[in-house]
């Protein structure tokens, strides 16, 4: 498989964008060596050491996704089938102590659907296989209701789609059609004291 597709930015405020890489220098030996997760990991640490602002860190990570899944064809299939009772499961790929990554690998079964919820922390999730609908939220807050949401849109990802998330951005996730949803997925550092799920009818939020 050979993830060629469209990247797209979930905005702060919830809106989705189609969003334009920056190519770099680590690419240049694109094809003359293979690259493979620990290159990968290497030059996501780099580009964070150099680079403070979200945006932009987004923007150099995301190619080098594309790159790695293209490249490591195990990743496509490393993933834990999807759990019967909660619909969805997780499958890390790496995890080292005091190190300012996630990698994982999620699988979501036909018509599960997500909490709304944000990260709280910059991500890219892209989608190995199967479809899914993410729903947009941007914070509307009153004087009644301080967790209030407004929905901002809605975008369907299929394979090969990368989206990039904003710290502050808020989705809600539904696998859609008839096969599990595979996708791989990177965050940066989780601030949990900020990470919530939102009940959108209650109009409130709760530590996630």
């Amino acid at each position: 498989m050979q993830a060629i597709a469209q990247d797209w930015l979930v905005t702060n405020e919830g809106q989705c964008i189609p969003f334009a890489d920056l190519q770099t220098d680590l690419q240049k030996d694109a094809f003359t060596i293979p690259y493979r997760l620990y290159r990968f990991l290497t030059d996501v640490e780099n580009i964070l050491c150099q680079e403070t602002d979200d945006r932009l860190r987004l923007q150099k990570i995301c190619p080098l996704v594309r790159r790695l899944l293209n490249d490591s064809e195990w990743i496509l299939t490393s993933f834990a089938l999807p759990d019967r009772e909660t619909g969805w499961s997780v499958q890390a790929l790496y995890d080292e102590p005091d190190f300012a990554l996630t990698v994982q690998t999620v699988a979501w079964s036909p018509q599960s659907i997500s909490p709304v919820h944000n990260h709280a922390t910059w991500g890219i999730v892209a989608l190995v296989d199967g479809a899914e609908k993410n729903t947009f939220w941007n914070r509307s807050p009153c004087a009644k209701f301080p967790d209030r949401l407004v929905q901002t849109g809605e975008h369907t990802l299929t394979s090969g789609n990368i989206l990039c998330l904003m710290p502050d951005a808020i989705h809600q996730i539904e696998a859609i059609g008839h096969e599990p949803t595979i996708s791989f997925n990177i965050y940066g550092i989780t601030n949990y004291s900020q990470r919530f799920e939102f009940d959108v009818e209650q109009h409130t939020a709760k530590n996630f």
